[in-house]
């Protein structure tokens, strides 16, 4: 399967959209009764006000969460390919983004970090075009502007602002207006919230909103450890991944080389933000799926065993299929 998708045809397209079927085959066939499109981030508390949506029925929400995913996952494969960060057109970004938006049962259905997504993939647009910009205040200032919208949607959004600072380290020389720039579109949106919130006599609630960022960082996660050994090939992926990456660093270009730290600054930052929530949801790591696929999708194309490569897929979609069956 993967050599069929380091190839840049079309036909690939149908590939992907039978691999979401089957990774969403077994939750559709014994989907819960209700599942709710919980909304509920501090900031759409008056602007949305009621705690979870059951607009669609439990069908349609996997349904749309699938096509979401869909659409992603060849914005994410168009990415890659605009900015050569593989080296040569592939459809395995595509590939690597489906799979790991069905890793768990959560990441199923609709939920803020999966609409955030569409931001994650547009800030990286956006922060990759630094690298040949002459000026990088416009998009640092529209890029402001995304991370509070995204806020909104979700609080934890929050903390990519400092991927725009890394990308400003790592791009660009200092510039002290580029990295007001980006503080000043923050802000822009957040003004214009507190004038809604002021006119609807809750300015007070505004301060309320914030104090989730404060929480501190938990010192134990109770979790059912038998329910993430999916994450083992994972891991695996990812240790190799990098430990490629380490090879071929100096052998490619300084623009591909500095893409790939901002991602993986992304990826540690989306990771890490979990905790601002109240209570632990694992959708949350849905934003790291972006920059995640890049990485997978680097391991499989300079990989070098065919049957070690393959099977080690192959081993992780069996997992994510068994563990949809099997909850312990």
């Amino acid at each position: 399967m993967i050599n069929a998708f380091k190839a840049h045809s079309p036909f690939n397209i149908f590939w992907l959209a039978i691999l979401l079927f089957v990774l969403r085959a077994n939750y559709l066939f014994h989907i819960p009764a209700q599942i709710p499109f919980d909304f509920s981030a501090p900031f759409m508390k008056l602007l949305l006000p009621v705690p979870s949506l059951y607009t669609f029925t439990s069908f349609y929400n996997v349904l749309i969460a699938a096509v979401i995913v869909f659409i992603q996952a060849l914005l994410v494969n168009f990415l890659v390919n605009r900015y050569n960060l593989l080296g040569k057109p592939t459809f395995l970004p595509a590939l690597m983004y489906i799979t790991v938006s069905g890793l768990f049962t959560p990441f199923l259905v609709l939920s803020p970090p999966l609409i955030c997504n569409f931001l994650v993939i547009w800030m990286l647009f956006r922060l990759f075009s630094f690298y040949k910009s002459n000026d990088a205040k416009s998009p640092a200032y529209d890029l402001g502007m995304m991370i509070a919208i995204g806020s909104i949607i979700y609080l934890p959004f929050n903390y990519l602002f400092l991927a725009i600072w890394a990308a400003l380290m790592l791009f660009r020389p200092f510039n002290w207006r580029e990295w007001l720039a980006g503080i000043i579109g923050y802000a822009t949106v957040f003004f214009f919230l507190g004038v809604y919130y002021y006119l609807n006599d809750s300015l007070p609630d505004l301060y309320t909103t914030w104090l989730p960022l404060g929480t501190k960082f938990p010192e134990s996660i109770h979790i059912n450890y038998y329910n993430y050994l999916v994450l083992i090939p994972v891991l695996l992926i990812l240790v190799l991944c990098f430990f490629k990456l380490q090879q071929n660093f100096f052998k490619s270009y300084v623009q591909v080389r500095k893409s790939f730290q901002l991602l993986f600054f992304v990826f540690v930052i989306a990771g890490l933000s979990f905790y601002t929530k109240a209570a632990f949801h694992l959708n949350h790591f849905l934003l790291c799926a972006v920059p995640a696929s890049v990485f997978f999708s680097y391991y499989f194309l300079y990989a070098k065993r065919k049957w070690f490569y393959e099977s080690l897929f192959y081993l992780l979609l069996i997992s994510i299929i068994y563990f949809q069956f099997n909850t312990f």
